[in-house]
């Protein structure tokens, strides 16, 4: 897992990179539903802010409430691990959502 500060300028970084896409089709692209897209940059905007919160996940537990050092470590990975493992499954699965979303702003190819 990586730190926490570099999950949250690689979090600000997909954010910002789907919003300058949807942003530079709105203004770029004829024909293109500029409400659809609107509403994806409120969605990135919040996805953003919904999984930057949730970086700051704490392990529940202390070291008293285990056998030894090594039993609260190997918790405290495996819980750090599942927490990381959900959250960007999550963010990948909505930034989907969204690119998808967008791209249904695009108008059809008219061969």
């Amino acid at each position: 897992m990586a730190n926490k500060r570099q999950l949250k300028k690689e979090i600000r970084y997909i954010c910002g990179e789907v919003a300058a896409e949807c942003a530079l089709a709105k203004y770029l692209v004829e024909e293109v539903n500029k409400d659809v897209l609107n509403d994806s940059l409120r969605d990135v905007a919040a996805l953003q802010e919904e999984t930057l919160s949730r970086v700051n996940v704490n392990f529940d537990k202390v070291p008293k409430n285990f056998d030894s050092l090594k039993a609260y470590n190997i918790a405290k990975k495996n819980f750090m691990d599942k927490a990381f493992k959900s959250l960007t499954d999550e963010f990948n699965k909505r930034v989907q959502e969204i690119i998808d979303k967008m791209n249904s702003a695009l108008p059809k190819n008219k061969d």
